[in-house]
């Protein structure tokens, strides 16, 4: 064969692989834009997919918005307190138009203090985390409050709180018990140091608001108090877990401070101070704000609290405690059951108390009222000012393991009375006191109570068991009733 025709079949199969290759080329072009393509729908899709759930709330919202909508970058490292505070900001325009709701997703959401808006949801997502940012210059100082006169830290000013608001009507912070987290250790070392000029924040604090929803929660390690409203009315704070390190200081679970109709239930706590504590006030200047705390109704509530009490009334009382409703309250290794914290000084009053149906294990006192509590604003109070305790109901207790059945403590010359214990049964420890009851400047009755009470209550016989009333009309909050919500965005 010549050499032409060897030629012939080599450059018709270099012909064919050329062209092969160009198809190859070619699919490989196709594949690769079919997959960018769908890459670029799947992306679409992700951006314009709706997030939707139902919630329970006092009001629902016409508005919605994601905290990632205005820049929120949930890592655990990048601050967002800019982002909160944008987000809010641009929702308040809707204020006056069906009000708005801000949700924070799963993520861990770094941030320092942000102020909430009138009808104005938070939601957060059972998967989100704020994080209380450890830098201080993300958290402004704000005055003392003016029923207190200074700082229960320092004598000046204080933090303002991880979550505040002022002159708000109808604002919630909700969620699907996603979780705020005070980190307060970086607090708690500052303060037992001393190296405080400010009191320390709390996680959650509305002022001189009205219609308030607080739930479905989960509060850990918080700085210092964990929910405080003061100078409000008309709040529901429902469902909240509340955690914090037994030695961290003066990690109150719930303080309602000078607030009117409020409702706490369905709430579990373990805290290094007590589980709520109703406050109003502090010596003058408590008295002289004179704003007290009424219609407060506390119920399922379950506590832990070695050091401390599962509700305290004080001790800064100073504008008056009246009309509180206890019942269903479980307490387990806590201090004391309901205690009464009062002095020389505080003014005021505690008066119309009712607790029924609490259940106590391994306490050291079930009851415990003192007059002698001390820790003063200032030097400047009046030894004249004797606070008025009276009308203190408290029915159908059960406890066992307990060391001393009771420690109450009047003041001279300014007895605490009408106190009314009935049907309450304590069995004691193992290494109880000889005497289980200690009992001075105190008047009142009981009825069917073991051990035996002392002599400052006597017995009235069975015919008295029910003698300590509970009310049986409702509170006005009490009629409030949450609506079914939706999120839609």
């Amino acid at each position: 064969m010549s050499q032409t025709n060897t030629k012939v079949p080599f450059l018709r199969m270099k012909l064919l692989w050329k062209s092969h290759v160009r198809v190859i080329r070619l699919v490989c072009a196709l594949l690769l834009v079919t997959l960018l393509s769908s890459e670029v729908a799947e992306s679409r899709k992700a951006k314009t997919a709706r997030t939707s759930f139902e919630y329970k709330a006092i009001n629902c919202r016409a508005h919605s918005a994601s905290l990632i909508d205005f820049g929120g970058v949930g890592d655990g490292n990048t601050s967002n307190t800019k982002a909160f505070q944008s987000a809010i900001s641009h929702l308040s325009q809707y204020a006056s138009k069906g009000g708005a709701q801000l949700y924070v997703p799963a993520g861990k959401w770094l941030t320092g203090s942000f102020s909430l808006i009138s009808h104005f949801t938070l939601y957060l997502n059972k998967d989100a985390f704020l994080l209380a940012s450890q830098d201080i210059r993300e958290w402004p100082v704000i005055e003392p409050l003016p029923s207190y006169g200074r700082g229960r830290d320092a004598a000046a000013g204080r933090y303002t709180s991880l979550i505040f608001g002022t002159n708000l009507t109808d604002v919630i912070v909700t969620g699907d018990n996603g979780t705020i987290d005070g980190q307060g250790a970086f607090w708690w070392q500052k303060f037992q140091k001393k190296k405080l000029k400010y009191t320390r924040p709390y996680l959650i604090e509305l002022m001189f608001s009205d219609k308030i929803q607080i739930s479905n929660l989960t509060l850990l390690n918080s700085p210092s108090w964990n929910v405080h409203p003061v100078y409000s009315s008309n709040i529901i704070i429902k469902g909240l877990t509340i955690i914090a390190p037994v030695p961290s200081p003066n990690t109150d679970g719930i303080n309602p401070d000078s607030c009117t109709n409020t409702r706490i239930e369905d709430c579990y706590i373990v805290s290094g101070d007590d589980c709520v504590a109703v406050k109003s006030g502090w010596d003058e200047y408590g008295i002289k704000f004179g704003w007290p705390t009424k219609q407060l109704v506390i119920r399922r509530l379950t506590c832990i609290s070695p050091e401390s009490a599962a509700i305290a009334l004080g001790s800064e009382m100073s504008g008056g405690i009246q009309d509180v409703r206890a019942e269903d309250i479980t307490a387990i290794h806590t201090e004391s059951g309901v205690r009464i914290k009062t002095a020389v000084g505080r003014g005021g009053y505690v008066k119309d108390i009712y607790v029924k149906r609490m259940t106590m294990h391994t306490m050291k006192w079930v009851f415990w009222m003192t007059g002698n509590y001390g820790s003063h604003a200032d030097s400047h109070y009046d030894p004249n000012a004797l606070p008025e305790i009276n009308g203190i109901n408290y029915r159908d207790v059960v406890a066992d393991n307990v060391t001393i059945a009771a420690r109450l403590e009047g003041i001279s010359n300014d007895p605490f009375t009408g106190i009314c214990i009935a049907n309450v049964t304590i069995n004691m420890a193992a290494k109880a006191k000889k005497q289980p009851w200690a009992c001075t400047d105190i008047e009142g009755i009981t009825s069917g109570v073991t051990p035996k009470p002392c002599n400052s209550l006597p017995d009235q016989g069975p015919e008295k068991i029910k003698a300590c009333d509970f009310p049986q009309e409702n509170l006005p909050i009490d009629m409030l009733e949450l609506q079914k919500c939706v999120y839609k965005h």
